[in-house]
């Protein structure tokens, strides 16, 4: 699985991703519009604004908003994100986002007998249908 989410240090993640791309450091400047220190200082923050971290996802063409978002999947209370029952004007998001790495927890919770199916959609709201046809791909590709 990737990185632990419960605590999300961005600089770390994206320098790791610089790493992993082999970006030279003279592309990033130009393209962050900022000397090389200061992006020595962005691989130690803890959190960056939005509009770096938009910067940083298109240049290293990996959405480190979703790092955020499976975070709020794993560790936020499901009531708060309800969107305050519709009474907002904030966009609403008609789907969740579930990563490979969060369809293998929930199901391990499942197959592993810690959590029943019932217990899984209640919890975590993740819708029956959903579910089911997460152990139907699961075990098809299992069989295979």
């Amino acid at each position: 699985m990737g990185p632990d989410l419960k605590e999300i240090y961005i600089g770390q993640l994206i320098r790791q991703r610089v790493l992993e791309c082999n970006i030279n450091i003279k592309r990033i400047c130009n393209f962050l519009k900022c000397p090389e220190e200061d992006i020595e200082k962005m691989y130690e923050k803890q959190s960056l604004e939005a509009d770096i971290l938009l910067k940083w996802s298109k240049l290293l063409e990996y959405d480190f908003f979703r790092l955020y978002s499976q975070h709020l999947i794993f560790y936020s209370p499901q009531a708060s994100m309800e969107y305050n029952n519709g009474v907002t004007q904030l966009p609403s998001f008609r789907k969740n986002i579930y990563t490979k790495e969060i369809i293998e927890f929930i199901l391990g919770l499942v197959e592993s007998g810690e959590k029943s199916k019932a217990q899984v959609i209640r919890e975590y709201k993740i819708p029956k249908t959903t579910l089911y046809k997460w152990l139907s791909k699961y075990s098809n590709s299992k069989k295979q």
